[in-house]
């Protein structure tokens, strides 16, 4: 998982860049009328009952171990001549059967660089695993396993309709400790913590909005399962807000929204399709403002001019320039969209046509 450290995040898998590191590896009396009432009996073992989300969905959670080949500059001979040998490095982290055929949904960071992807599943059995695709926008990836028998795979739940305070179990593999389960609350939902990083030249455009919780995560448990207490799969871990490299009180996950639409574009593509915008914007304070609108755009064929805030995306708020990539994501170009705001100081709403994406392009810039 990566490691959240002063504006850092640390990775479970090897990794080059800067301060990443892998974590795939008062008494008083109380008045009768003021007194708390206890939950309804419903209510209260809705809460409290994880057995049967435990037990769904630790069969459906993997560990996926990665081998790759990293340069070794410990040869200082080597070093100055401007050259390396290789050295073999080895990952570890979590996956999560969502098809009973096979499919392995895990972070793109486990297996990033990896020449070998293995997967061990919760009965002992083993499997090389092939890359059906990965997208390091969203830090996910799927793989590929061959079983002999169906898999049991975890259902996809609503991360829309996940509320702040439910019950969640984080489920993965931390520090090789193999089928953990742990148990907390979603603290709050659509973070951006600025974990990915952007890559221009290689059409690399973060977007995040994870599920906040305080479930214990450690290495080990990137790419594992958040699941509610249905068992069903509303998120896949990912990071951690930590000063020591370990669990210190909050963990991320991808919402399952986000997963679902990156899983169905790899496997039917082997690339996700992104949508796009056609605007540059800059945030003010009830939205985000239309700096210009790219001629022959899905923005200007619907109308959109400079000036215009966007307000809402399909009746969801749009405060920030995250939150609107974060709504993008889900669709295709082609896709259709309402947009409501405000153009000169009346409220506006259109339907927009998205475009396909344009390579080295944001799905719709922010402005400077």
């Amino acid at each position: 998982l990566p490691l959240l450290t002063a504006g850092l995040c640390l990775h479970d898998a090897p990794s080059t860049q800067p301060g990443i590191t892998p974590v795939a590896t008062s008494s008083g009396s109380v008045h009768p009328s003021s007194a708390l009432q206890p939950l309804p009996a419903s209510r209260a073992m809705a809460a409290t009952n994880f057995v049967d989300a435990a037990e769904a969905s630790v069969h459906a959670v993997v560990h996926v171990q990665t081998a790759s080949v990293v340069a070794d500059r410990s040869n200082p001979w080597l070093s100055m001549l401007g050259l390396t040998e290789g050295r073999l490095a080895q990952g570890s982290g979590s996956g999560v059967i969502v098809d009973e055929e096979g499919l392995v949904v895990t972070n793109h960071h486990v297996i990033q660089g990896a020449r070998t992807i293995l997967v061990n599943t919760s009965d002992g059995m083993r499997y090389e695993a092939s890359l059906v695709g990965s997208d390091p926008s969203t830090d996910l990836a799927l793989l590929r396993i061959q079983a002999d028998e169906p898999l049991p795979s975890l259902p996809y739940g609503d991360s829309d309709a996940t509320r702040v305070g439910e019950w969640v179990l984080a489920v993965g593999n931390p520090l090789n400790l193999t089928s953990t389960v742990t148990a907390g609350i979603v603290s709050a939902k659509g973070r951006n913590i600025r974990l990915l990083e952007g890559d221009v030249a290689n059409n690399v455009f973060p977007v995040e909005s994870f599920i906040q919780t305080d479930a214990a995560v450690n290495p080990g448990n990137s790419g594992g399962a958040l699941v509610n207490t249905k068992g069903e799969l509303i998120g896949i871990n990912t990071a951690i807000a930590s000063q020591t490299g370990s669990y210190a009180g909050y963990s991320f996950a991808i919402p399952s929204s986000i997963v679902q639409k990156v899983v169905r574009d790899l496997r039917e593509f082997g690339v996700v399709q992104r949508a796009f915008l056609g605007v540059q914007l800059d945030a003010v304070a009830q939205g985000l403002r239309i700096a210009s609108v790219r001629i022959g755009g899905g923005a200007a064929k619907a109308g959109l001019r400079e000036g215009d805030v966007i307000e809402r995306i399909n009746g969801h708020p749009v405060r920030t320039f995250p939150e609107l990539q974060e709504r993008l994501s889900r669709h295709r170009p082609g896709d259709r969209l309402t947009l409501a705001g405000i153009r000169d100081g009346k409220a506006y709403k259109t339907s927009v046509e998205l475009g396909p994406f344009k390579p080295r392009q944001p799905m719709a810039n922010a402005a400077p």
